[in-house]
């Protein structure tokens, strides 16, 4: 699978250490930066590009991480098709995918190890959307509303 993934400075080590997870799982990972720790950085500049690349590309999936996640789950959802999850337990990472068909996630590096991080990375890559007729009916509407600003 296509996966993008970006972060910040707080996420840094963390997207390092996921990306090489899901490459020796298989995966095709693009790195959208940063590439060196810089504490000034602003994710905005690495996060919009993994969001743009994951919506040009619908069999993709993308993650962007930060010390809590939330700016960065902000920032994605600011482009257009892309459907983004805070994901902060092992719940969360399913039903993103169940429910909302997330195609990138939030993580907040600061907030779980390694470990438990790698643990919502796995669960929300192979947690497959099962198309309830609900679940894409609500996803409709937030398409309309996106692609044409009414419900």
């Amino acid at each position: 699978m296509n996966i993008h993934i970006g972060s910040d400075h707080a996420g840094l080590e963390f997207k390092n250490r996921i990306a090489d997870h899901l490459t020796k799982q298989g995966h095709n990972v693009t790195d959208h930066g940063p590439h060196s720790f810089d504490p000034l950085d602003d994710y905005p500049v690495f996060c919009i590009p993994t969001a743009e690349a994951v919506a040009a590309d619908s069999t993709s999936l993308g993650i962007v991480l930060g010390g809590s996640g939330n700016g960065e789950q902000i920032v994605a959802n600011k482009v257009k098709g892309i459907r983004a999850a805070l994901v902060w337990s092992h719940d969360t990472a399913i039903l993103a995918r169940e429910h909302n068909n997330a195609n990138v996630i939030a993580i907040g590096g600061r907030m779980h190890t390694e470990e438990f991080a790698l643990e919502l990375v796995d669960l929300f890559i192979r947690t497959p959307f099962p198309g309830d007729q609900r679940h894409s009916r609500r996803i409709g509407l937030i398409s309309k509303y996106e692609n044409e600003g009414k419900i």
